[in-house]
C-alpha cells in the first residue's frame, strides 16, 4: 500500500512510500482508509516532541485519525463486520492514518455518522475525543459556567465551542478578524481579537480555560480563572502529576516537574488546577459524539480538503496556523 512516512525526527518533508499492508491481530480490524485529517500532533510527532511519551520505530507512517471501510476482521472481533463504515482515532502505539490501510483495535472505532461524508467524518475523531475528555473527564464543565477556549477558529476550537455551548456554558474565545464570523456562528458569546486585544485584560473570574496554544498564552490563562478553577492544556507541557498518572517512571516525572516549575508556581499562586491532556482513543466516547452529530447538535468545520499526494502541502498549511477548522486528506 502507499503511505506517507518519515525516516527520522526533524522538520523534514514526508515521503510517499510503498509499505506492506498491516497484519491484524484477533481483536483488530483492517480498515480501508478513505480520508484522514491533519492535526498539530502530527508535526509534533514528526519533530520528536512526544519522544518522552511515546517511542516510535522508523520509518513511521504519520496520521492520527481517519474514516473508512472495514475490509477484514480479526477472529475475536464481535461488534463490527466487513463493509462497515467507521471512523476512529487509533491508539498512540498504532498510528498511521496517512496510508491506504490501517489495523486498529475494535475498541477504538465507532460507526461513521450517517449524515457525514468520509471527509467530514475524518475531521472529527481526534478533536472530538480531545474536547470531550477535556470537558467531561477533567473540567467537568457544568451548565452556567464560563470557559475560555483559546484559538476558537482552529480545528479543536471549532468543535470545542459547539460542545461547550451544548453543555450550557458561556464561551469566550480568541480569534483573528478573519475567524470572528466563524466563531460567532458556532455560538461564542465573547470574542477577543488576539491581534489587537489581550484576553487577560478582557476576562476574569472564569471557571475554566481550554488551552490549545501553550507558552505565554497558557501562563496568562491563570489570570482569568477564578480561585478553585481549572485549566486543561493540549499544548502545554506534562507536569509531575501527569507523569505519575501516566506511569512515566521516576526519571521522566522528575524531568516533567522541572520543565513545569513555572506552571506549578502559578497553580499555587492562583489556587488553580492545571492538567496536561494526552488524549486516549475511545470507541465508546466516539459513539456519544456520533449521536451529537447525527442529531445535528454538532457539525464538522472543514477549511480545505487536499489530495493524498498533496499531504505535505496539507501539513505545511496546518503549520502555518491559517486554517479555519480542519484540514482533511482525501485518500480514495
Amino acid at each position: 500500500m502507499q503511505a506517507m512516512v518519515i525516516d527520522k525526527y526533524g522538520k523534514f518533508p514526508m515521503r510517499l512510500a510503498e509499505v506492506p499492508i498491516p497484519e491484524i491481530e484477533e481483536h483488530e480490524v483492517l480498515a480501508e482508509i478513505h480520508a484522514a485529517s491533519i492535526n498539530p500532533v502530527d508535526y509534533k510527532i514528526r519533530d520528536g516532541k512526544v519522544k518522552l511519551l511515546v517511542k516510535y520505530k522508523m520509518p513511521l507512517i504519520l496520521g492520527n485519525d481517519f474514516s473508512g471501510v472495514i475490509v477484514k476482521v480479526g477472529a475475536k472481533v464481535t461488534r463490527f463486520k466487513v463493509g462497515d463504515e467507521i471512523y476512529a482515532r487509533p491508539r498512540k502505539s498504532k498510528i498511521g492514518t496517512f496510508a491506504e490501510y490501517i489495523a486498529i483495535h475494535e475498541n477504538d472505532i465507532a460507526f461513521k455518522p450517517k449524515n457525514l461524508s468520509f471527509e467530514e467524518a475524518a475531521s472529527i475523531p481526534l478533536v472530538g475525543l480531545t474536547t470531550y475528555q477535556a470537558f467531561h473527564d477533567i473540567l467537568q464543565l457544568q451548565k452556567g459556567q464560563k470557559i475560555l477556549i483559546q484559538a476558537g477558529a482552529g480545528g479543536v476550537g471549532t468543535f470545542a465551542i459547539q460542545l461547550a455551548k451544548l453543555m450550557g456554558a458561556t464561551v469566550a474565545t480568541t480569534a483573528s478578524e478573519a475567524g470572528m464570523n466563524l466563531v460567532k456562528s458556532l455560538g461564542a458569546d465573547e470574542i477577543i481579537n488576539y491581534k489587537t486585544e489581550r484576553f487577560e485584560d478582557r476576562l476574569n473570574n472564569y471557571d475554566a480555560v481550554f488551552d490549545t496554544l501553550g507558552g505565554k498564552n497558557l501562563e496568562k490563562s491563570f489570570d482569568v480563572v477564578k480561585e478553585g478553577g481549572k485549566i486543561v492544556s493540549v499544548s502545554g507541557l506534562p507536569n509531575a502529576r501527569f507523569g505519575r498518572e501516566y506511569g512515566s517512571g521516576f526519571l521522566k516525572t522528575i524531568l516533567f516537574s522541572a520543565a513545569t516549575k513555572k506552571i506549578t508556581a502559578l497553580e499555587k499562586k492562583h489556587n488553580v488546577q492545571y492538567t496536561f491532556l494526552f488524549m486516549k482513543p475511545s470507541g465508546n466516547q466516539l459513539r456519544i459524539i456520533t449521536n451529537m452529530i447525527e442529531s445535528n447538535k454538532i457539525k464538522p468545520v472543514i477549511d480545505q480538503v487536499f489530495s493524498f499526494k498533496d499531504a505535505q502541502k496539507a501539513m505545511d498549511y496546518s503549520e502555518s496556523g491559517r486554517a479555519k477548522g480542519k484540514i482533511v486528506l482525501k485518500i480514495r
